[in-house]
């Protein structure tokens, strides 16, 4: 078996979270060896191009309040293009608008005549709005835990508010309708969204990605590298070369990562299926999202990318985004067809023109966090091991970037920690000669 020394620090993985981790190691001084599997980085922040449209693997946002976000990132770089506060809500058979009247006063009438939920429900989201407000983001985490929905009830929203608005928008977020998702993590979700702005970078998501591993040194990054095994001292990759080095940190996804850490529980994980659309116009002229309030057809929420960055799409054509929550049994042309038929009550027939371009199914695109669930996970895994991932922090492009974070410091504290012994090992070594010779 051939075996290198390549660096101080391996990573495995070279999604948000292992980029941020070897951008924050390359900084203190540590030299790094980033190896990825597939042909690219971004992992499931990854846009694809396909005919000059920008493809994101799965529709996402980057919530512009995230406190970590805000610190790694240069949103001015990424040119962050935002949506209208709020949704599109689709109920009876039309559309109805529901914005966020704080922001945007001038359609406070409109969202207070939506049939999404009664006056007092309105009332009651600015109540909520209130709460999440109060305290610091560690506090949201330690207040009372439920489910979701049960915490939607006991603030006394209707059975309408929850089914047309609520499900559908959070729904969407969580990747399970059910709503079985801590009440923690809504509240900070709830929180986010009302602190800034939902916003996509104009070069598409992968750009977060690009600009991350665009502050590495060149050749820190290898492609089209599989590990297979992971030891103290290093790993061993697919062709029987092992890489050896001082500390490994595993940045994979959840269940990748229990695949290579004997000994890491496996999270549960949430799919989604995102599909795909070109057309000749926009099936909705405005930058928001599109809610399915009725429970009727496959699709959950839609956007048009192009509408909120215009580089999604080449001059002259509009990209269509179709999210359906999970991974569906069906195969990807009879889920095309029952999308399609869902659009066409919804837009007419228009839809008809619609090119499919690419449809993805994500099968761990989140990790589930249901009540219970530990937020902060630790980072040491053993022994010059560690993990990071949005699996050990909030399931988010946040908790990827403070998992990068947690993880790169505890291995520059345990690397300073192990030379600073070695140092002081040499220097009594160093005493009992000089002893020696003196007598």
């Amino acid at each position: 078996m051939n075996e290198s020394r390549n660096a101080d620090v391996i990573v495995v993985g070279a999604g948000l979270a292992g980029l941020s981790c070897s951008v924050r190691l390359e900084r203190s001084g540590l030299s790094v060896l980033l190896v990825e599997s597939s042909d690219g980085v971004g992992g499931r922040v990854r846009s694809d191009r396909l005919d000059g449209f920008k493809l994101d693997r799965g529709f996402q946002v980057l919530l512009t309040a995230y406190p970590e976000a805000q610190r790694t990132l240069d949103y001015q770089a990424l040119d962050l293009q935002t949506f209208i506060p709020g949704a599109m809500v689709r109920v009876g058979g039309s559309f109805h608008r529901v914005t966020d009247p704080r922001r945007r006063p001038a359609d406070l009438a409109a969202a207070l005549r939506a049939p999404v939920g009664s006056f007092a429900d309105k009332i009651r989201v600015g109540r909520l709005r209130a709460r999440v407000e109060r305290g610091s983001l560690e506090q949201i985490f330690e207040r009372p835990e439920t489910t979701t929905i049960e915490a939607l009830r006991k603030a006394g929203f209707s059975a309408e508010m929850i089914e047309r608005f609520m499900r559908p928008f959070l729904g969407g977020i969580f990747l399970e309708r059910g709503l079985e998702t801590s009440s923690r993590m809504f509240e900070f979700v709830f929180r986010m969204f009302a602190a800034g702005d939902a916003a996509l970078p104009a070069r598409g998501m992968g750009a977060i990605s690009d600009q991350l591993v665009g502050c590495l040194t060149e050749g820190v990054l290898r492609t089209g590298v599989r590990v297979v095994a992971v030891e103290r001292s290093g790993v061993v990759l697919s062709n029987g070369e092992r890489l050896a080095a001082r500390a490994v940190v595993i940045a994979t996804d959840g269940v990748s990562a229990a695949s290579l850490l004997d000994g890491l529980d496996e999270p549960a994980s949430r799919s989604v299926t995102c599909l795909y659309f070109a057309a000749e116009r926009p099936p909705i002229e405005e930058p928001i999202l599109v809610l399915n309030g009725e429970e009727d057809g496959p699709v959950n929420n839609l956007c048009v990318p192009s509408q909120i960055a215009r580089g999604y799409a080449p001059a002259g054509t509009s990209l269509i985004s179709a999210t359906v929550i999970g991974n569906p049994a069906s195969g990807d042309e009879r889920l095309e067809n029952d999308v399609r038929r869902q659009m066409a009550r919804w837009f007419g027939t228009q839809v008809r023109g619609w090119r499919h371009l690419r449809t993805y199914r994500i099968k761990h695109a989140l990790p589930a966090q249901p009540p219970g669930n530990e937020r902060a996970r630790s980072v040491r895994f053993g022994p010059g091991l560690y993990v990071c991932g949005d699996h050990c922090e909030t399931a988010s492009i946040e908790g990827s970037l403070i998992s990068a974070r947690r993880a790169a410091e505890a291995v520059i504290e345990d690397l300073r920690a192990d030379e600073w012994s070695a140092a002081r090992s040499g220097e009594q070594h160093c005493s009992r000669t000089i002893l020696l010779n003196d007598q």
